[in-house]
């Protein structure tokens, strides 16, 4: 019998000595607070320190006069070819110590381009790191085909990568089996297995409303969408013959800070 890959959404949960990579998308405050405090490093790709700052900068004018929150949340590091950071915020960080880098590589994006920081950072002290990356599943369609094509290329060099939006989150299963254990306090019911980056998969699951069972996927045939967690099930099981995508729907993190509140 295979052994199963087992799953977790810890990364919104608990601290752990992961690397939060921001991107030039919007995001609200509630996920960015739920994912810097439960990271070790935070980098910001280029334009994702504008988002930053700016949602940082406009909080603050409802909720104080003063720069805490800018000074609270100060990334790690700012590293892309620069090109869509504003100077007020380039120079805004510089002057708090935050290392801003530029690398002007046109064969990488800015998400490769501190990925390859995170590998820099591995080689020297020998581990890995997870990732979670905060953006590149909205806006933009070239922007987000480019994260689900270099997240799964990356998995066949990394273990744990995430991609975090406040509408979803979705990783790269690989070939074989995989048990997801789900928390229904944080996802929401609907969620995806996606063939992406390959030409038909077979896929047997459990746990979820319209479970499958060696039913081929594929672009040009079933393309499992909308499927249903199951509120009585705390895992769904997933089999497949080609690496493919899950995506899960993310609560709304307002409405679950003010039943927790209640």
């Amino acid at each position: 019998m295979s052994q199963s890959t087992c799953w977790d959404i810890d990364f919104l949960k608990s601290f752990s000595q992961r690397v939060l990579i921001i991107l030039n998308q919007p995001f609200s405050f509630q996920l960015l607070e739920l994912l810097w405090n439960n990271s070790r490093w935070r980098y910001c790709a280029d334009g994702g320190a504008n988002r930053l700052y700016d949602l940082l900068r406009d909080k603050n004018k409802i909720d104080s006069d003063s720069e805490e929150l800018l000074n609270l949340y100060k990334p790690d590091l700012i590293k892309g070819d620069l090109d869509s950071i504003r100077d007020d915020v380039k120079d805004f960080y510089s002057s708090k110590g935050v290392s801003v880098l530029k690398d002007e590589d046109q064969d990488s994006t800015d998400l490769m381009k501190c990925v390859n920081e995170v590998k820099q950072m591995e080689k020297k002290e020998g581990r890995e790191y997870e990732i979670v990356i905060l953006g590149g599943l909205t806006g933009r369609l070239d922007q987000t085909i480019h994260t689900l094509s270099y997240l799964h290329k990356l998995r066949k060099e990394r273990s744990r990568v995430f991609a975090a939006t406040d509408d979803n989150i979705g990783w790269v299963l690989e070939t074989g089996e995989h048990i997801i254990h789900i928390d229904h306090s944080l996802l929401g019911q609907t969620c995806g297995l996606l063939p992406i980056g390959i030409d038909e998969t077979v896929l047997t699951t459990r746990g979820l409303k319209w479970n499958l069972t060696n039913h081929p996927s594929s672009f040009d045939g079933l393309v499992s969408t909308s499927n249903h967690l199951i509120p009585e099930e705390d895992s769904v099981y997933i089999k497949t013959t080609k690496p493919i995508w899950w995506t899960v729907e993310l609560r709304d993190l307002k409405e679950r800070e003010y039943q927790t509140a209640k």
